[in-house]
């Protein structure tokens, strides 16, 4: 099983960003992807989940309006997409496969002006 992430990113306030997360290795509409952050010095932060089958989503209630969980089957590909950013949402992110200990690598988002 592989969860290969997009590279780092740079942004500035206001801004919106976009990361994937490639699968493989795996029946890629079986498993929930969730999409997890961790800013400096913090722990790590459910932003929600996708499942690859129907599309449909969960966000943890501080992103909701904000965030947006998308999915192309065709490329076993999932997507978070990040608008309004601040700098506060500067932080490695990452997805991993539901239920199961498999995660991408990191992205590192930084927002910056």
């Amino acid at each position: 099983v592989q969860l290969v992430q997009s590279g780092a990113e740079l942004r500035n306030p206001g801004a919106s960003v976009k990361v994937s997360c490639k699968a493989s290795g795996y029946t890629f509409t079986s498993y929930y992807i969730e999409w997890v952050r961790q800013a400096p010095g913090q722990g790590l932060e459910w932003m929600g989940r996708i499942d690859p089958e129907d599309g449909g989503t969960a966000y943890a209630q501080k992103f909701q309006g904000r965030v947006a969980f998308t999915v192309d089957t065709s490329r076993s590909t999932v997507y978070v997409e990040l608008k309004s950013l601040r700098s506060e949402d500067t932080a490695v992110y990452y997805c991993n496969r539901g239920g199961s200990g498999d995660w991408g690598q990191g992205t590192q988002v930084t927002v910056s002006s």
